[in-house]
């Protein structure tokens, strides 16, 4: 099976050390988060995972313990953006974590990362140009350390509207300009651009829709050929191969204005002081009417070898 840590919250930036310990105890819970007292059992040990994947935009705090990640086979997620502090007040600069995407590359393999710029929206400052200068930034210094890169522009998540007041869709002549103008600067550094979740066709400016992790990742990643499962899409459009998510809603502490995970500030704030990196569980301990239920997990990896005749 395949592991997601996390589309949820960002636990390389926040809970590695929680992360590590899971791997050093072999399992993880998570809290159902439409039926709280649901609790799911995965067991972390190769045997059944085939891979890792984290979706960050920090992943510095886990550098020193890549080593750690390896016999899961680790595909890093991480996100750049052009925005500031105002939109996005805890992240680290963008100019940081291309150095540190180099380094995961590095360690790890150009195939076993790729970075999103995600997601892109427009305003008096952050204009179509703005967007393809820091793009074209980005590449440069990427170029040979990924070949990956996923685009998706802002959706209009109730949750984003509240904490993002005033914010508007980027409209479909402004998505195929962009895309436009990405995908020549993508080209020029041997990048290859593809949307996460939208539903507007942009192949004619050879970006693709194919998801953002596919079973020919997977297969670059492992070594392997992984079976050909029925997609369970997370969101809308989405065309990913099927992972089993151990984070949780309402954790990240990048304070990003337009974050579809968070609901509200307070919360987010009191479920991080809950966090015990000794606990199975994210956030908090387990409750007296929990009730655990262990996860039917198998490696999807297909071992048998196959002869091209």
């Amino acid at each position: 099976m395949i592991i997601n840590a996390s589309a949820r919250t960002d636990i390389p930036a926040y809970y590695s050390e929680w992360f590590f310990r899971r791997l050093e105890e072999g399992y993880v819970y998570v809290r159902n988060p439409y039926y709280p007292t649901q609790v799911t059992h995965y067991l972390l040990n190769p045997q059944v995972v085939d891979s890792i994947i984290f979706c960050t935009k920090n992943p510095h705090p886990m550098l020193p313990r890549i080593n750690e990640l390896k016999p899961y086979h680790p595909y890093f997620f991480v996100t750049i953006t052009p925005y500031e502090k105002e939109i996005e007040p805890n992240v680290p600069p963008y100019s940081l974590v291309i150095k540190d995407i180099q380094k995961l590359s590095q360690q790890l393999g150009s195939k076993s990362v790729s970075f999103r710029y995600d997601p892109i929206f427009l305003n008096q400052y952050y204009t179509i140009e703005k967007h393809m200068q820091i793009f074209a930034e980005i590449t440069k210094q990427l170029a040979g350390y990924t070949h990956e890169c996923v685009i998706s522009f802002i959706d209009l998540y109730a949750k984003t509207k509240k904490n993002f007041p005033g914010i508007q869709e980027v409209t479909i002549v402004q998505q195929q300009q962009i895309a436009e103008a990405f995908s020549k600067i993508a080209y020029e550094y041997d990048i290859h651009i593809k949307t996460c979740a939208e539903n507007v066709d942009l192949s004619h400016y050879g970006i693709g829709h194919e998801g953002c992790i596919t079973r020919q990742i997977l297969k670059d990643v492992t070594g392997y050929s992984l079976k050909e499962l029925k997609l369970q899409p997370l969101r809308a459009a989405c065309h990913c191969y099927p992972s089993r998510d151990i984070g949780e809603y309402n954790t990240c502490m990048h304070g990003c204005l337009y974050c579809y995970a968070n609901e509200d500030k307070k919360l987010v704030l009191q479920n991080y002081q809950r966090h015990d990196p000794a606990s199975p569980l994210l956030i908090g301990h387990l409750h007296a009417d929990d009730v655990i239920k262990q996860a039917k997990q198998e490696s999807y990896i297909e071992r048998q070898l196959s002869l091209d005749l």
